[in-house]
C-alpha cells in the first residue's frame, strides 16, 4: 500500500473562508475533495471513482454556494435536502461532508469497512439523507421530502442527483410524471450526464436523447449546462428556482466521468479502454493510484500558489489492521480475465474462476442450443456475459438498467421458444422484478434467470447490494428451481441442467464474493435434482451449506472442531428449495445435529426448505440455522463473516455446544 496523504477539514475551511473568487474557490475545493475521495477509494480496496468524479464538482456547489445546511445543520427541519440517488458516487460526497466537519476523518478511512461508511449511502452516517444504491428511487423519494415539508409548513428545496445511465429505470418517469401531476414544488432533480454507464456508452446501451425533449414532455423544467463549469451552474440554479411553478426542475450537468484525473477521464478513457471504460468500479492499483494522486495534487497545488494561500498541509493516513481480505471485499474489476483454477486457490483466483465458468458456459451452450439467448442489464462485465455477447451478438440483448423490463421481455421470448438466460445483480433481479418473474412463471415456461452477487460476500458495497432475501423470494414461486454452485465445475453442470435439462424455471444463485480454497467436490460428481454431497465424514454433527463462501467456513469450523475432538461432516446441498427423499433419508438418518449455513437470511432458503424435509424422518436430528440475522454488515468478508458469526470459528463454537458433552471442550 503506498503512502496516503489526506487533506484534513481544517485545510478546507482555510481555503473556503479565504477571500478568493466563488468559482475558483468552488474548483478548488471540488478536487481537494476529489483527492480525499481518492484516498478513501485507495484505503477500502474499492469504490467508483468515475461517478465521483464527475459529479464532485455539482456537490461542491450545491453544499458549499446553493444549499443552507452548512448554515443550518442536518438536524434543522428547515434545511436544504440533496441525495444522490446514484449513490456509488457517495465516496465525493462522504469527502465533502468529511470536509464540512459533519463525517469523522476516522469514518471515512473506514469506507466499506465495519464501523466505517457504507460503500452505499446509508442514513446512519451524518449528512446521508436517504439510503440509496439500488437505482431508480431517488425521485420519488425527493417528491416525497418535498410534499412532507409543505405538508407540514417546513422551510427547505429538496434537490437529488441521478446518473443518466439511471434514467433508464422506469420508475423515474413515473415519478417525473406524478411530481408534475402533485405541482410538489422546490423540487430540483440534477441529471449527472456523464454518458457513460457501468463499462459503455449509455447511447450504446439505451438511447436517452433527447433527452431534454422528453423531460419536457412529462412536465418538466428543464436546463441544461456544463456541470463543471460554477458560474454556468450558479446561473442555471437560479433560473430553475426563480422560475419555480410547482414543476419538478430538471437541470442537466453535462459532465465528464472521471473528471480530474486524465486518463480517468471520457472520451480517451473509453478509447483507451478499446470501447470499454475501465474506471467505473474498483481501486486503483499503487502505481495508477500513485499516478491520479500526483496529478490532483500539482493541480492544487498549482491554484493554491496562484491564490497566494499557504501550502495546504497534509495528514498522513494511519494504517488499518490486516484482515486477510481489505482490498478484495469490492466489486469485480470489468472484464478481468480468469485464471486456471489451482487446488490451492488464493482468494481472488477462487473467486474469479467460479465467475468465469459462468459465462464459459453460456458460449459451450450457445453451440449446442440454438433456441438460448442472453439478456443483460448493463452489467455484462461483471456478469461476465460481454464475452457471449462478442461471441454471439444476435442473441445477445441488452436492456439496460431496466430488470422489470428485461424479465417481461424474457417471458414473451420463452413464450415463443426461446431459452432465455437473464442477468443482473441478485438484489435487484429477485425483488425489483419479481411480479414480473411470478408472472412469467404462471405461463409454464422457462426463463433462467443468473442471480449474480448473491449471498453476504462482498460487504463492502453495503446491504443495498448483499442479496438474502433473494431464494426465499424465487423458491415462493411455483415452478421455479432455486441452485447455488460451490465453484466453477458446478457452476457449469447446473447452467447446463438449466439450459439442456430443466423443465422450468431455475434461478441460479452465483457468488462473486472470494472464497479463500477451491471446493473440492468427490472424482466423477455429476449434480442430480435435490441431491447433495458429502465432503467431509464425521460421526459427531453435521454442518449443510452451498456457495464457495459459507461451505469454506463450515469446512474450516469442521477441522477447527476436529481439534477438538469432535468429528462433523460437511455436505454441500447446492438445490435450496428442494430435496430428494432417498437421498435426505440415506444422508441424516442417525445424525443427531444438523447445523445449516445459509448465505442468505435464517428464513426462506435451505434451512426451512430442510426443517420441512425432516417431518418425515422417523427420528429428525436437531436443526439450527445459522444465517445472517437482521441487516447485513458493511465491511471486509473477514469483518462481515465474523460480526455474523458465520466465520469457522463462530461456527464450531456453536456446534460444540450443540453437541451433548462436548461444551467447552
Amino acid at each position: 500500500m503506498p503512502r496516503l496523504e489526506l487533506i484534513p477539514t481544517g485545510e478546507f475551511t482555510r481555503v473556503a473562508s479565504a477571500g478568493l473568487d466563488a468559482d475558483g474557490r468552488l474548483a478548488l475545493l471540488s478536487d481537494m475533495c476529489r483527492a480525499n475521495a481518492l484516498v478513501a477509494v485507495k484505503r477500502a480496496g474499492s469504490g467508483h471513482l468515475g461517478s465521483t468524479f464527475s459529479s464532485l464538482d455539482v456537490v461542491a456547489h450545491l453544499l458549499w454556494e446553493e444549499l443552507n445546511v452548512a448554515e443550518l445543520g442536518f438536524d434543522s427541519p428547515d434545511r436544504d435536502v440533496f441525495f444522490s440517488s446514484k449513490g456509488h458516487d457517495v465516496p465525493g460526497l462522504y469527502a465533502a461532508l468529511n470536509a464540512l466537519g459533519v463525517v469523522s476523518t476516522e469514518r471515512l478511512l473506514r469506507l466499506r469497512r465495519l464501523g466505517g461508511v457504507d460503500g452505499h449511502p446509508d442514513v446512519g452516517v451524518p449528512g446521508i439523507e436517504a439510503n440509496s444504491g439500488s437505482l431508480g428511487m431517488g425521485i420519488s423519494k425527493a417528491r416525497g421530502i418535498a410534499w412532507a415539508k409543505r405538508h407540514l409548513g417546513r422551510g427547505g428545496r429538496v434537490v437529488v442527483m441521478t446518473g443518466d445511465g439511471e434514467l433508464q429505470e422506469g420508475q423515474n418517469w413515473e415519478a417525473l410524471q406524478a411530481a408534475a401531476h402533485q405541482r410538489v414544488g422546490r423540487l430540483l432533480v440534477v441529471v449527472d450526464r456523464n454518458e457513460l454507464q457501468s463499462d459503455k456508452a449509455t447511447e450504446e446501451i439505451l438511447a436517452l436523447e433527447s433527452l431534454e425533449a422528453k423531460l419536457v414532455a412529462f412536465g418538466c423544467r428543464v436546463v441544461s449546462c456544463d456541470g463543471h463549469d460554477h458560474g454556468v451552474l450558479r446561473d442555471a440554479f437560479r433560473t430553475l428556482w426563480r422560475e419555480d411553478d410547482g414543476t419538478p426542475g430538471v437541470l442537466i450537468a453535462r459532465t465528464i466521468k472521471g473528471k480530474g484525473v486524465s486518463f480517468m477521464e471520457h472520451p480517451a478513457a473509453l478509447a483507451a479502454g478499446g470501447g470499454t471504460y475501465r474506471w467505473h468500479a474498483g481501486a486503483p492499483d499503487d502505481a495508477t493510484f500513485a499516478a491520479a494522486a500526483a496529478e490532483l495534487r500539482d493541480r492544487i497545488d498549482g491554484r493554491i500558489a496562484e491564490l497566494g494561500l499557504d501550502p495546504l498541509a497534509l495528514e498522513v493516513a494511519p494504517p488499518l489492521e490486516d484482515d486477510r481480505g481489505t482490498s478484495l471485499q469490492g466489486e469485480p474489476e470489468s472484464g478481468a480475465g480468469a485464471p486456471a483454477p489451482k487446488p490451492a486457490a488464493t482468494r481472488r483466483e477462487a473467486a474469479e474462476y467460479v465467475a468465469a465458468a459462468y459465462g464459459e458456459a453460456l458460449i459451450e451452450l450457445a453451440r449446442r442450443e440454438p433456441r438460448l439467448v442472453v439478456l443483460d442489464a448493463d452489467l455484462a462485465s461483471d456478469c461476465r456475459v460481454r464475452a457471449f455477447e462478442l461471441t454471439e451478438p444476435h442473441r445477445f440483448v441488452e436492456n439496460g438498467i431496466a430488470e422489470q423490463d428485461m424479465v417481461s421481455m424474457a417471458a414473451g421470448m420463452a413464450r415463443h421458444g426461446l431459452v432465455p438466460v437473464v442477468n443482473s445483480f441478485a438484489s435487484f433481479l429477485a425483488s425489483r422484478a419479481n411480479e414480473q418473474i411470478y408472472n412469467q412463471a404462471s405461463e409454464r415456461t422457462k426463463v433462467v434467470y443468473a442471480m449474480h452477487y448473491a449471498g453476504l460476500i462482498p460487504a463492502g458495497p453495503g446491504k443495498s447490494h448483499q442479496s438474502l432475501r433473494d431464494a426465499s423470494l424465487m423458491a415462493a414461486i411455483p415452478g421455479v428451481t432455486v441452485v447455488h454452485p460451490c465453484n466453477g465445475e458446478e457452476t457449469r453442470a447446473l447452467v447446463e441442467w438449466a439450459v439442456l435439462h430443466a423443465d422450468e424455471s431455475v434461478a441460479i444463485r452465483l457468488a462473486i464474493g472470494p472464497s479463500p480454497r477451491r471446493i473440492e467436490l468427490p472424482e466423477g460428481y455429476a449434480p442430480a435434482e435435490g441431491i447433495g454431497v458429502t465432503l467431509r465424514e464425521g460421526a459427531d454433527a453435521m454442518l449443510v451449506s452451498y456457495g464457495p463462501v459459507m461451505l469454506h467456513e463450515a469446512l474450516t469450523a469442521a477441522e477447527l472442531l476436529g481439534e477438538r475432538g469432535i468429528e462433523a461432516a460437511v455436505v454441500a446441498m447446492p438445490w435450496l428449495d428442494r430435496v430428494d427423499p432417498d437421498w435426505l433419508a440415506a444422508t441424516f438418518t442417525g445424525v443427531r445435529e444438523v447445523l445449516v449455513v445459509e448465505d442468505h437470511a435464517p428464513v426462506g432458503a435451505l434451512g426451512d426448505t430442510l426443517r420441512r424435509a425432516f417431518a418425515a424422518l422417523p427420528e429428525p436430528p436437531a436443526l439450527q440455522v445459522a444465517g445472517v440475522e437482521g441487516w447485513p454488515a458493511c465491511g471486509t468478508p473477514v469483518e462481515a463473516l465474523r460480526h455474523h458469526a458465520l466465520d469457522g470459528a463462530s461456527l464450531a463454537e456453536r456446534v460444540a455446544l450443540a453437541v451433548p458433552g462436548r461444551a467447552g471442550t
